[in-house]
């Protein structure tokens, strides 16, 4: 797990190649055995592959997100807020999964904030992603992951960049 962490890096630019459907199962299949509080599994995916529809996320935030129409694969990550109060936590445990299976599979990934973020539309993130692709008001908005083939591999991180100082033994 180590040797991934250090080699995963976000990737904004995507080869135009779709994601195959056996890779994109994988991806939803670990996306929902993330672990969750008390088993809720609050979370739920909506797949786009739709160029228009990539077009319109790109509005999701503000700047515009110039790489979301170009991703040929993106993952929004919602929770329904009415079946936990860790639904934060749980769907951002499934959009880190998500990163890590795309990295085991070869695949570049980008999270994308949506929460307590605004769009360039004048409304918040949030609301712009469910009105465009038609969310029921219980679904929160936390992420959208973009995930395809990187066109470029960036360099790998290393552990000198691990800072022991943020590490505190039995007290602060």
């Amino acid at each position: 797990m180590l040797d991934m962490l250090l080699t995963r890096r976000s990737c904004r630019k995507f080869e135009n190649k779709a994601v195959e459907a056996e890779k994109k199962e994988k991806l939803l299949q670990a996306a929902q055995l993330a672990p969750t509080g008390k088993g809720t599994r609050p979370w739920e995916f909506v797949v786009i592959e739709n160029k228009e529809t990539l077009q319109e996320l790109g509005n999701c935030r503000n700047p515009k997100q110039l790489f979301l129409p170009e991703t040929p694969l993106a993952i929004v990550v919602l929770a329904d807020t009415q079946k936990t109060d860790t639904w934060i936590e749980d769907a951002s445990i499934a959009s880190i999964v998500i990163q890590l299976e795309a990295e085991k599979l070869g695949l570049g990934s980008c999270w994308v904030q949506i929460r307590l973020r605004e769009s360039n539309q004048g409304m918040s993130s949030q609301e712009y992603v469910r009105k465009l692709l038609g969310i029921p008001e219980h679904m929160a908005v936390l992420s959208i992951m973009a995930v395809g083939y990187p066109i470029e591999i960036r360099p790998a991180h290393t552990l000198d960049e691990v800072d022991k100082a943020k590490i505190h033994i039995e007290t602060y």
